[in-house]
């Protein structure tokens, strides 16, 4: 299996980013995530660019998370504290860029691909797409502040318990009735509908948008509590060794609460 690619392409005041590893349904290695970085330069780079669209190659996933197997070589809840602060540069560089940021999700949306989801400003979807957390079924870790916070804005506190406590995928309907997507979309009609968002977006005014987006994201960020302690808690644990394992192993984990 290959390392996947993030592809940049664009056109007219359009960009596009293209998540390209479907033989693992897009799961992002740390290749890709650096690629993703280099993408978000470009844009904040680009003159006249008006609208940024994200998507998943192969049409059945958005990003099915990140590849597991890179975890293996963690020793410490340090590592998984440097790892998140990694990931929130990457996760964050999304969220600030100074043009609008188009979702298009088909299929899965998972882990790391929710976080990417949620960066992005707006978010459709093709009915059969799915949204989920599912670590503490899988992993035994945990999430950034950042990005508990991002699920807790699309979603609200109560799916966003239910996803990351029962380790359950949300469906499209459920992500649509609360709000975290824009609107589902048939896959008939999924470019066309790119388009049409685009189109709209690249005539609306771009400082308004600009600030629009900053001020936002100022108030959803404001005053949140450091929350090393809870990475360390979780990635330094016998559970997320265990986890991690078992996932690579493809059997099912038997959780110790150490």
């Amino acid at each position: 299996m290959t390392d996947g690619e993030v592809r940049y392409s664009r056109a007219g005041e359009i960009a596009t980013v293209t998540f390209d590893r479907p033989a693992a349904r897009n799961a992002m290695t740390w290749r890709m995530y650096e690629q993703l970085g280099d993408a978000c330069v470009r844009i904040r780079g680009e003159d006249g660019l008006r609208v940024a669209v994200f998507r998943g190659a192969g049409g059945k996933a958005f990003i099915a998370g990140t590849d597991i197997a890179q975890f293996q070589s963690f020793g410490s809840g340090e590592d998984g504290i440097a790892y998140e602060a990694k990931m929130e540069n990457y996760i964050g560089d999304v969220e600030a860029l100074p043009v609008p940021t188009l979702a298009v999700i088909e299929g899965f949306a998972i882990g790391g691909g929710l976080a990417i989801a949620a960066a992005c400003d707006l978010r459709i979807a093709t009915p059969d797409s799915r949204f989920g957390v599912p670590i503490a079924r899988t992993l035994g870790n945990c999430l950034s502040i950042a990005n508990y916070a991002r699920l807790v804005a699309g979603l609200g506190a109560s799916r966003a318990k239910r996803m990351l406590l029962l380790a359950e995928n949300l469906a499209a309907e459920e992500a649509l009735a609360g709000g975290f997507l824009s609107e589902i979309v048939a896959v008939a009609d999924l470019d066309r509908r790119v388009a049409e968002l685009s189109a709209r977006l690249a005539q609306h005014a771009p400082l308004t948008m600009r600030v629009s987006k900053e001020a936002i994201g100022r108030i959803l960020h404001a005053g949140l509590p450091d929350g090393d302690d809870l990475v360390r808690a979780c990635y330094g644990s016998d559970d997320f060794r265990i986890g991690v394992k078992a996932f690579v192993e493809k059997r099912t984990p038997a959780w110790t609460g150490r």
